[in-house]
């Protein structure tokens, strides 16, 4: 994600990259800085949130595995400085999000499942991506994710818990990423689904975000807000 950053960022005018902080870097930067994009891991998120409040300088995060602790320092940090954290940058997968919670609200009798596919180095399952998917669809039902997901099934499991929200995980090859919701009942069948063709989409909607958020008041944002300034 760093060097796609770095590429659109040659042609892009509405940016001047004034640093590039690698896990080897310590987070000093003698440039003032307007927005700080972070696709790192939990350990990096830490030094970023924390360099980002105390310059009060605008993130965007892209950071996925974070703990309930850091969770709840976005929102610490939000009542500082202007905070966009998501699992996913692609703008089709925040349009994806919208149908999804849309169609789950609508139909909220209908079985859930979310299957998702990426590359063999993956180390993270689900993705961060289908866990934020079956989050949106649980908030649309007014669900407890946490009670109702299904991470692994194995030998007899007894028939499907109606309210259930299934996941699966598929790790081959060098599939950059592939995200299916699908919405099941007697006789019908929704499918909703985005496929990535290439990384460079992520950063581009994390540029796209940080355009959008730099100036912006002290909050918490996600795509739906940057969705707007689409055309």
């Amino acid at each position: 994600m760093g060097r796609a950053l770095q590429t659109l960022l040659q042609d892009d005018t509405r940016f001047v990259l004034a640093a590039a902080i690698s896990a080897s870097n310590e987070w000093r930067t003698a440039p003032r800085l307007d927005v700080v994009i972070d696709f790192s891991t939990p350990a990096g998120f830490d030094a970023a949130l924390a360099h980002c409040r105390a310059h009060r300088i605008a993130l965007v995060s892209g950071t996925t595995g974070l703990g309930a602790a850091q969770c709840a320092a976005v929102g610490e940090a939000a009542r500082e400085i202007p905070v966009l954290h998501a699992a996913n940058f692609s703008l089709g997968i925040a349009v994806l999000t919208k149908l999804l919670r849309e169609a789950a609200s609508a139909l909220p009798g209908w079985d859930l499942e979310i299957i998702e596919a990426h590359h063999a180095r993956k180390v993270d399952a689900p993705s961060g991506t289908a866990l934020a998917l079956g989050r949106a669809a649980a908030a649309a039902r007014g669900q407890d994710f946490d009670a109702v997901a299904v991470f692994a099934r194995h030998g007899h499991t007894g028939a499907r818990p109606g309210n259930a929200i299934g996941f699966s995980s598929i790790r081959a090859g060098a599939i950059v990423g592939e995200h299916t919701a699908l919405l099941v009942t007697k006789d019908e069948r929704i499918e909703l689904t985005h496929r990535a063709g290439d990384s460079t989409i992520f950063a581009r909607g994390a540029l796209h975000a940080a355009a959008w958020l730099a100036g912006k008041p002290p909050g918490a944002y996600s795509l739906d807000d940057v969705l707007v300034m689409q055309p």
